[in-house]
């Protein structure tokens, strides 16, 4: 318990002065939160185990919050206007990842690992650089969103399939398993809608005038669902937006997302953190030519196809730019995807890892500073930018 407190201490002050630093610089506070991962992290030799996993709370009570700006009527929708954008998106960053890994050096396989790694756009970063009104009223917000949770789904599908290919039998090992993901993840969904309107409405009904036990119930209600979700073999944060789409519905939804940003700010920290942590700097070396070119041409092409793509289903010009630089960089899912392969199944190289940590974390800087200085954010470096 003293080393845990001691590293969630050296955390905290770190990104804290760093915070601090970026404000007074004028730089994303984002940047910060990396950069702290990789000062403490290397200059402490933490055990980094505990804070990683803790960080995951951050990334569901993200996409809990998320959820809660979306009706599940509206969702639904909203697939069907962007699945084309979104198929489109992922097929052309895929091949040019797959292209210029190739190019550099390594097998088709891995090649084929890098594109699937950095198809999707961060769910993390897009959505923590949307104003709150953006999020919950504004076309771009749901658009975004709608994007961002259809290439969720992709990426967990992927990882289904990644570990069916490579762990050694695990096709007739995991086909029961597979099966009771599927009919779980049907009926995960109804199950949380249906328990959110007779049983949770009412709980909250009789609690809301008492704002901390009012909270403690969504906690509760996000992270039940969370741990359904693992349970049935997804993710928790997965489990997070089902839980926020159900009581997107319920009257109270907005004051609670109100209550529960500072705790997802703070475990979000602890995420950022996780990031630079995980960089070998001595590998990044080897890998920093290749990862620098499929970052620069994933923030150069993704956000025009993007446009190109929105302006075909009929978004001003204006709308389809923001949104395709919103959009623009790779996302934490990829990292998920490369660390089961590089290192969980151990079938691929682990500078294969580093490649994609670094295109990764290239492409998020990169993006960070297009949308922190061009559009209103709620880290904006300029007051009139500075929009929550």
């Amino acid at each position: 318990m003293d080393t845990v407190l001691i590293d969630l201490t050296l955390v905290v002050v770190f990104a804290a002065a760093l915070s601090w630093l970026a404000v007074l610089a004028r730089q994303p506070i984002i940047l910060a939160y990396i950069l702290c991962g990789v000062v403490v992290a290397h200059l402490f030799r933490m055990e980094q185990t505990f804070l990683r996993d803790l960080s995951h709370v951050g990334v569901t009570l993200l996409l809990f919050l998320a959820g809660i700006a979306l009706h599940p009527h509206r969702l639904v929708q909203l697939f069907r206007q962007t699945m084309p954008v979104t198929l489109t998106v992922c097929a052309v960053s895929a091949g040019l990842s797959f292209g210029i890994a190739l190019a550099w050096g390594f097998g088709p396989a891995d090649s084929a690992l890098v594109g699937l790694a950095l198809m999707f756009s961060s769910t993390i970063l897009v959505v923590k650089l949307l104003p709150t009104r953006t999020l919950h009223h504004d076309r771009m917000g749901a658009m975004c969103i709608g994007i961002l949770v259809a290439q969720d789904l992709m990426a967990v599908a992927a990882l289904v399939v990644l570990r069916i290919a490579y762990a050694p039998g695990a096709a007739t090992r995991t086909a029961s398993r597979v099966a009771i993901m599927i009919v779980g993840g049907i009926g995960l969904v109804p199950a949380a809608l249906l328990f959110e309107q007779f049983v949770l409405r009412r709980v909250l009904r009789t609690v809301y005038r008492f704002p901390e036990t009012a909270h403690l119930v969504a906690l509760a209600w996000c992270l039940g669902v969370g741990a359904a979700a693992k349970a049935l073999g997804f993710s928790y944060e997965l489990g997070g937006f089902v839980a926020g789409i159900a009581l997107a519905r319920c009257a109270v939804a907005e004051v609670l997302f109100e209550g529960l940003r500072t705790l997802r700010d703070f475990f979000l920290i602890l995420f950022f953190f996780a990031l630079g942590a995980r960089l070998d700097l001595a590998a990044v070396v080897s890998v920093l030519a290749p990862a620098a070119a499929i970052a620069a041409a994933l923030i150069l092409v993704k956000p025009i196809v993007f446009h190109l793509m929105f302006r075909i289903v009929g978004e001003t010009r204006a709308f389809a730019s923001e949104a395709g630089l919103r959009l623009g960089q790779a996302s934490e899912f990829g990292l998920i995807i490369i660390a089961l392969i590089a290192l969980e199944l151990g079938v691929a190289e682990r500078r294969l890892n580093e490649l994609v940590v670094v295109a990764t974390l290239l492409t998020m800087i990169i993006s960070s500073y297009i949308v922190v200085f061009r559009y209103p954010t709620p880290m904006g470096t300029r007051d009139r930018l500075r929009v929550d």
